[in-house]
This record gives C-alpha cells, sequence and structure tokens, in this order.
C-alpha cells in the first residue's frame, strides 16, 4: 500500500518544517499544497523534503486538499493521510489511523471521543455538533466530528467524491461518502487549541457558516 500525506498549507512557515519531518516517518511521500503563502512556507517545505505544490491564490482548505488528492491520484497512491500544517495534528497517530483504515474507506480523527474538544469555544462546538448531527441523519452514519481535518482515505473513494466546495469540504466530502456507502469510522484523537498564526476559524466564518454550510449539504443532496 503506497501512502502519501496531504498538507494543505496558507501561511505556516512557523509550523511546516517540523510537521513535514515527522509526517514523514509514517508515510511514503509527503505532498504540502500551499495555498498561496506569501511567508515562506513552500521553501521551507521543500527544505524538509516535501513535494511542493504551489496554488497562485489562496483558494481554502477545501481547495488545498482537492489539489493533494488529485496528486494522490494521478500518481497512483493507495492511500492519503491528511494532515495540518498548525501543528495541531500529532502525526505519531498515523500509524492508527492507517491500520483502522485497512478495513475502511475513511477514517476521522475525532476530537468529540476525548476531552480536547473543551479546549474550543462553546459557540464553535455548538456548530460543529450541530452539522455533524445533520450529516448523520442525512447520510445514516454515526460519527462525532465532521469538521476533523485529520483523516486517512482510500484513493479508490476519492476517484469516485472528489468534493467541489472550497471552504466546507468536510461536510460536502463525508455525507458523499455516507449516501454513496462508503465505510466510515473515527479514532479518538486529542487535537489541542493551536499555538502559532492565525486560525481559519473567525467572527466572518462562524456568520457565514450556517448559509455556507446548508448550500454545501443542498447540493450534495440535489446533485449527487
Amino acid at each position: 500500500m503506497r501512502t502519501v500525506a496531504v498538507i494543505p498549507a496558507y501561511n505556516e512557515a512557523d509550523t511546516i518544517g517540523p510537521v513535514v519531518d515527522e509526517t514523514g516517518e509514517y508515510v511514503d511521500r509527503v505532498v504540502v499544497v500551499d495555498d498561496g503563502s506569501s511567508d515562506g512556507t513552500a521553501a521551507i517545505a521543500r527544505e524538509h523534503g516535501a513535494v511542493v505544490v504551489e496554488h497562485v491564490f489562496n483558494t481554502g482548505v477545501g481547495g488545498a486538499v482537492r489539489t493533494g488528492y488529485q496528486y494522490a491520484i494521478k500518481h497512483d497512491f493507495d492511500m492519503v493521510v491528511q494532515v495540518d500544517a498548525d501543528g495541531q495534528h500529532d502525526p505519531a497517530k498515523i500509524p492508527e489511523l492507517l491500520e483502522v483504515a485497512k478495513d475502511y474507506d475513511m477514517v476521522i480523527g475525532s476530537r468529540y471521543l476525548n476531552d480536547s474538544y473543551q479546549n474550543y469555544s462553546a459557540t464553535r462546538n455548538v456548530g460543529i455538533r450541530f452539522f455533524t448531527e445533520v450529516v448523520n441523519r442525512l447520510g445514516g452514519i454515526e460519527i462525532t466530528d465532521v469538521t476533523s481535518g485529520f483523516r486517512v482515505y482510500r484513493v479508490s473513494m476519492l476517484r469516485r467524491i472528489l468534493h467541489r466546495s472550497d471552504k466546507h469540504w468536510a461536510i460536502e466530502q463525508t455525507l458523499e461518502a455516507a449516501k454513496r456507502d462508503f465505510r466510515i469510522t473515527e479514532v479518538s484523537t486529542e487535537m489541542p487549541v493551536r499555538e502559532e498564526g492565525d486560525s481559519q476559524f473567525t467572527l466572518d466564518t462562524f456568520v457565514l457558516y450556517p448559509v455556507r454550510m446548508t448550500d454545501t449539504i443542498l447540493r450534495v443532496l440535489l446533485f449527487r
């Protein structure tokens, strides 16, 4: 089984080096998708041995991971490990995720199977729980953390459900996989609040979150 790590990154120069180094211990190749950074993220990732694919402008996490999936498909990898560039995801957890993925098409690292979710704001937790429940009901699955970006995928599945949304890719991807009866499970994974850089979860994204999520869900249900 050939495994590639996909790391979406936007202005993560302070953390990308160690993340590439540690992730590279558990996969065959590390691909960093630099999503229009202006701080040297791409150069640092290359210095640490990653293959770097650069976007001319920022597309959002969904656009970055889609590029990474396309790389995995093009280069005939079997499994994709998705890891955030900010250091929140512990690469030492990758072997466990890959082991579980032998029997599944998608494995999600969940903050809600342990206590790390308690470090997030009450508002954020309410939003995550609400849309997780929506996906559970519409998709006929039982998961706890639909927005988690620490995941493992079987590439054969990604060939069939490559998402279109750049902003809320996780909702679209997970619901699409569930509706197509792909096998989905979770593994308890602690994720501390990020210590470096800026979170993508801002006041503006929070205000637009319900509208964008609803739009994403409707597109999956209407056009799948």
